[in-house]
């Protein structure tokens, strides 16, 4: 008898569906398995085989041909093992009366019967549900990432033997309950931009990038507070919405990192060590291509301290997720492309020694180790940062005043309103923030009057501005003027837009 099971693998953020057909004969016992499965689908024979036993089931002793449909797609993971169970048992007619049609089975079994989770579970769920599927039979330990789905009955099965007994009808597993999104859920930070002492020009820097989805760099000598006021940042940063979640949740999923709450609910501040490799950065692996850290901030922060220490290639791999918002990678196991829309936020030292420019230290460094120390970051790089700041040391004054200065969330609500006008602006166009605009986008709504346009050409000139250098000044003087609830472009605007290009100016 032939069964015939829906299952799903994934192929970088999606789901594909994997039709899993078992065929019982009689003639000498075999168990073979066709489709290009991979080692780990290959292994499932045993766990499947000790799992029907010890689950009080009959494994059948007959000759036994499992297929993978399409056969032309390499399968990999042991997410395949509960279809392999069930097709067995219906193909063998320990399931009779049992409604399997339509139903997704996904999960790995463990030598008891009992379902372990896998990764990846929600894309996988998003996908099949948009193929028509609305009935998923899953493991109990990934119930709370499969909560969000919402229009589907989704059953969590602890074992094997819980799955027969509900595809029987002896004892049904309730459906889980979906439940309502809520943005920063279970959220402890003991950042707030209130215990920042000093540094105006930063702390507006870090408003206008937040407010346009804009990159920074803060160059200051060590203990400046560079570091501090990078993890303010997602103290700022608008809330989720739940169609933002679910994309960032899929990325979380399949690199396996999702929390207990199922559901990402805050923005990603990733921070990587300076000794991080090109393939950590951009994702990859010798068998399954997991998304690297560039895709794990996605729709948040990426924040890489005293960026002059990471590798150049690590730095020069970011070029392209930063101009296009995302990342493809190929090897050996496939050709995959991540999202990778995310603002980068980097920290340096001016120099070896930490005080070149500073106010009140003495610089020890000679012109060619200054220069040396600055080639680590290659023009281009540099060239898609949009505010570029310094972060001088603060007076023993400022740190020991009882002045408190402003709170995140007092400059979240001007953030939230920037990004507000932003959503207007650009509704119905595939973009959400200025930084995100296009050369198309800058014509239709970055107007500079001839004012603005003249302090603009003079900057361009005298500092010798490349065409994406001016591009990107525009669109900070767009998040400026945003954050003023100003419709036009003033000269003020692009001014202070001018101010935070530091490297075009002390190149």
């Amino acid at each position: 008898m032939i069964a015939k099971i829906i299952c799903y693998t994934l192929n970088g953020l999606e789901g594909v569906p994997v039709e899993v057909e078992a065929d019982v004969n009689k003639g000498v016992p075999s168990y073979d398995m066709v489709g290009l499965p991979d080692t780990a689908v290959k292994e499932s024979k045993e766990r499947v085989r000790s799992a029907l036993k010890n689950s009080g089931l009959l494994f059948p002793m007959n000759r036994i041909t499992i297929n993978f449909a399409p056969a032309d797609l390499k399968k990999e993971g042991a997410n395949f093992d509960l279809a392999i169970a069930v097709s067995l048992l219906k193909a063998s007619e320990q399931l009779l009366g049992a409604d399997v049609k339509d139903i997704v089975f996904l999960g790995e079994l463990a030598l008891t019967g009992d379902l372990r989770p896998i990764s990846g579970l929600l894309p996988i769920l998003i996908s099949a549900k948009s193929h028509g599927f609305t009935r998923f039979i899953i493991p109990a330990e990934n119930a709370e990432e499969a909560r969000y789905l919402g229009d589907a009955e989704v059953y969590p099965a602890a074992s094997l033997g819980d799955v027969v007994r509900h595809l029987v009808g002896t004892m049904p597993i309730p459906p889980l309950e979906m439940r309502e999104f809520i943005p920063n859920l279970g959220r402890q930070s003991s950042a707030d931009l209130k215990y920042v002492k000093g540094q105006p020009i930063a702390r507006r820097a870090l408003e206008i990038a937040v407010a346009g989805g804009h990159n920074l760099l803060m160059s200051g000598p060590p203990g400046t507070g560079k570091t501090m006021l990078a993890r303010c940042l997602p103290t700022i940063m608008p809330d989720l919405t739940f169609d933002e979640a679910l994309e960032i949740t899929k990325i979380h999923s399949v690199a396996g990192i999702l929390g207990e709450t199922g559901i990402v609910s805050e923005r990603p501040f990733r921070t990587p060590h300076h000794t991080a490799t090109t393939v950590s950065m951009c994702g990859g692996g010798n068998r399954i291509v997991h998304p690297g850290e560039i895709s794990l901030a996605h729709g948040g922060v990426l924040f890489l301290d005293e960026l002059p220490e990471y590798k150049r290639s690590t730095l020069e791999a970011l070029r392209q997720p930063l101009e296009d918002g995302v990342i493809t990678v190929s090897r050996a196991g496939g050709t995959f492309t991540y999202p990778a829309r995310f603002m980068l936020c980097a920290s340096m030292n001016p120099c070896p020694c930490g005080n070149y420019g500073s106010t009140d230290r003495t610089c020890t460094c000679t012109p060619s180790e200054i220069r040396r120390y600055r080639k680590k970051i290659s023009g281009p790089l540099l060239d898609r940062i949009d505010l570029q700041v310094e972060v001088d040391n603060v007076t023993y004054d400022d740190l020991t005043s009882d002045e408190m200065n402003e709170d995140s969330a007092t400059v979240k609500a001007r953030v939230d309103a920037a990004r507000r006008i932003q959503r207007v602006r650009f509704e119905g166009l595939p973009i959400n923030t200025n930084a995100e605009m296009g050369e198309r986008e800058i014509q239709q709504f970055c107007r500079l009057t001839r004012e603005g346009d003249k302090i603009l050409r003079d900057a361009f000139d005298r500092m010798k501005l490349s065409a994406r250098a001016r591009a990107r000044i525009v669109k900070v003087a767009r998040t400026i003027a945003d954050l003023d609830s100003s419709e036009d472009i003033l000269p003020k605007h692009v001014f202070e837009a001018v101010s935070y290009r530091l490297y075009d100016k002390i190149g």
